[in-house]
């Protein structure tokens, strides 16, 4: 079931990744022509939240593991059913696309822990090696925290097909780069390297929405694609001087519009042209419901004067702070609700 939208935004270059495991969405959006997905405690969460999956759930009760193990393995089970989705892309591709993305323990990084970096770190490398061990087409994903990047270089070196969240900034992006880059050269050889960074760009708008109202009127809202874009081109810089057998490519993430002034496919026109998007599923239906043609906008600017405002306004170290506080925050609660959820379910059994 094709959709004449959706194929023009493939068309332009875009490979299309839908931000949920959802088995029916998954289905729906592999028609469309989607070749790869991602999940979060958030998604993961809904799911479970959902009563859908309450056999499967069942069955893991009767084992002997406590609530939060059983959150993983859940999460495992999903995840692995949308890789076997899209596992014939992976391998008509040869691994450029038909990944699925899982997220390691978002609790590392929670405040109320207060996990010692070291720590915090040799626990991103445990977990990653973990979860990654026996798949062909799972991503790990990681966040771009201090400990997130810290173990990108042994998590790389080890074979492990690294997924970067949680971008919001250059430096975040070069940092995460360049220690997935030094991992890749101690492998045996660069055939099966594939990386991508997830950069967020509807939550950069909200940002300057709250701290920066003194924007002109042509860069509010502006500075999420602005900043994706800059990323975009040094990333594509940056590859094609150290060319890979595998393409490693720049996710544009959080691309559900927030504020409802906006259509719901601003995000996806303003990006449309190379690399990965990774919608909501509420995004790819306002897609295929558009009837929009679709154009290649991704190496496409403002005017000087635009960036020259976003330039002298916008402090991303300030930005960079709020966000990544914000975004562990939109993980850690959800992960901490699934293990409740699975308590819950839990005491219920046994009523």
């Amino acid at each position: 079931m094709t959709n004449q939208s959706i194929d023009s935004l493939i068309r332009t270059g875009t490979k299309l990744y839908l931000d949920s495991i959802d088995p029916e969405l998954v289905q729906l959006n592999l028609e469309w022509g989607a070749v790869g997905a991602t999940s979060n405690p958030i998604i993961v969460g809904d799911l479970i939240e959902s009563g859908r999956f309450d056999d499967q759930l069942a069955k893991l009760l009767e084992e002997d593991q406590d609530d939060a193990a059983i959150a993983w393995e859940l999460t495992d089970q999903l995840v692995r059913q949308a890789q076997d989705a899209f596992l014939p892309i992976w391998k008509r591709t040869k691994g450029n696309a038909g990944w699925v993305s899982f997220e390691l323990d978002p609790l590392l990084e929670d405040p109320e822990a207060a996990i010692p970096h070291a720590e915090q770190v040799d626990r991103y490398i445990e977990l990653g090696r973990k979860w990654s061990a026996g798949h062909e087409n799972r991503m790990i994903k990681v966040p771009a925290t201090p400990a997130g990047l810290e173990s990108l270089k042994t998590l790389c070196a080890d074979g492990v097909t690294l997924n970067v969240t949680l971008v919001f900034t250059m430096d975040q992006y070069e940092t995460a780069r360049d220690n997935v880059y030094a991992g890749a050269r101690q492998r045996p050889n660069l055939d099966q390297f594939k990386s991508v960074y997830s950069i967020f760009v509807s939550r950069v708008d909200q940002y300057t929405s709250k701290h920066v109202p003194q924007l002109q009127v042509d860069a509010q809202g502006q500075v999420g694609i602005v900043n994706a874009k800059r990323i975009w081109q040094a990333n594509r810089a940056f590859w094609l001087a150290n060319p890979t057998p595998l393409e490693q490519e720049i996710i544009f993430a959080s691309t559900g519009t927030k504020n409802p002034a906006d259509p719901p496919t601003k995000y996806v026109a303003a990006l449309a042209g190379s690399d990965i998007q990774t919608n909501p599923p509420a995004t790819n239906a306002a897609v295929a419901d558009s009837q929009l043609s679709f154009t290649s906008e991704v190496d496409s600017l403002p005017d000087e004067s635009v960036l020259a405002d976003i330039d002298a306004q916008v402090d991303m170290q300030h930005l960079h702070e709020v966000l990544m506080k914000e975004g562990i925050e939109k993980f850690v609660s959800p992960q901490k609700r699934l293990i409740s959820t699975i308590a819950s379910k839990r005491v219920q059994s046994v009523h």
